[in-house]
């Protein structure tokens, strides 16, 4: 075995090995660092986040002569089934409305006179932006969770609150608070605990989950309510498709534009982040390429060493082992050092995301890490069985 060091040791070229240790590093880092940088982000419970999804809300204008005639804003099944076949929609939501009287108040000392009428509305889960284990109802239940818009509480911090000289409420306190609600109709009425589970940024009404407004509309709502929405909420693949607008300006339909220039933002950034990530990938590829190819040179150089060690009696992984240690030992000294920056970098990240987001909690880094050893497992088994193989072939050739 030390023969075939000294052989290794006579042959090595140190700036072949430094200029592959450089440029593996530098892709690998771009790699954990997309990931990691993506979970990080998509941790931002914001609809600021640029990784998530784009998603529109679509209502149909409302105009002086729509107003006088009494034409329907409302969306019939024809407008949505036209709706979902363009190409650039992925999937339709409808906005269910409460079809009842609802009034709220808060249960809580200093809050006694605090009532207002309200409104419900329900999405299909799937478009809620809140995360939550209680955004479910079971029907009989007599607690009703509810989500709240996050410019309410901005609203009633900064404008209500302040003039009528009430304490200013936090998310968690006010998700702890209790809110009465009173619900009647159809000659029904009924007492519900409402408990807030979170607050959205995507979505501008009170929410309740889905299930309870089917339920609660065939218990209160008559017989004559409007079925039809008025308002969908759409998720597409490509908010820079001049489609999409030019289809909503046929229709006579509208969007928030604020939002729509925001998604199309964001839809270039998520582009820019990947082709990043790509190029980390590339580079790292090109990296393990140029490796191999100097090991490969490496045992070309000592072919004819490396025969006479086999005829002598040397096994073809004993002959291995010093080469693949090496590709091995490099892999494993690039991923350490990769580690190193990323905690740095996204030590400084971090710092940003908490002064813009006070709420922010980062999200793992294990992910970056399974990526990160996920890459040196396959990297280093590809490595020891094209040295193996090569040493394989001078082996053969001895017969």
């Amino acid at each position: 075995m030390k023969l075939v060091w000294k052989l290794l040791r006579q042959h090595i070229s140190i700036p072949q090995f430094a200029g592959f240790f450089f440029a593996n590093l530098v892709g690998v880092v771009i790699i954990l660092l997309g990931v990691q940088f993506y979970n990080d982000y998509q941790s931002l419970d914001s609809e600021d986040s640029f990784m998530k999804a784009d998603y529109l809300i679509v209502n149909k204008k409302i105009g002086a002569m729509s107003t006088i005639t009494g034409k329907s804003s409302s969306f019939t099944k024809a407008d949505i089934e036209e709706l979902q076949d363009e190409s650039f929609v992925e999937k339709i939501g409808a906005f269910t409305p409460s079809s009842f009287n609802v009034r709220a108040r808060f249960d809580v000392d200093g809050f006694a006179n605090f009532s207002t009428e309200m409104f419900f509305e329900s999405v299909p889960d799937e478009f809620v932006d809140v995360a939550s284990d209680e955004w479910e109802y079971k029907e009989g239940s007599t607690e009703i969770p509810i989500i709240l818009p996050k410019n309410y509480l901005d609203l009633y911090n900064f404008g209500y609150a302040q003039g009528k000289g009430l304490p200013k409420l936090s998310t968690g306190i006010l998700g702890a608070m209790k809110l009465k609600v009173s619900i009647n109709g159809n000659g029904n009425s009924g007492e519900y605990d409402g408990k807030i589970v979170g607050f959205s940024s995507r979505l501008n009404t009170i929410l309740v989950p889905e299930s309870f407004m089917q339920w609660a509309n065939g218990e209160y709502a008559s017989s004559d309510a409007a079925q039809e929405p008025t308002r969908l909420i759409l998720e597409v693949n490509n908010p820079t498709d001049e489609k999409i607008t030019s289809y909503l300006q046929g229709h006579n339909y509208e969007t928030d534009e604020d939002k729509l220039d925001a998604s199309k933002t964001n839809f270039v950034l998520r582009i820019i982040v990947s082709i990043v990530m790509v190029i980390g990938l590339v580079i790292s590829i090109l990296s393990f390429y140029i490796l191999m190819l100097s090991v490969f040179l490496l045992v070309q150089k000592n072919s004819s060493k490396l025969e006479n060690l086999l005829l002598i009696g040397y096994s073809p992984s004993k002959v291995s082992f010093p080469y693949q240690a090496l590709t091995v030992g490099l892999n494993v000294l690039v991923l350490l050092l990769a580690i190193v920056i990323l905690l740095v970098v996204r030590s400084i990240y971090i710092g940003l995301f908490e002064q813009m987001f006070p709420d922010f909690q980062s999200a793992s880094i294990l992910p970056s890490l399974c990526v990160g050893f996920i890459l040196l497992i396959v990297v280093s088994v590809f490595n020891i069985i094209a040295v193996r193989n090569k040493v394989m072939s001078i082996w053969k050739r001895k017969d």
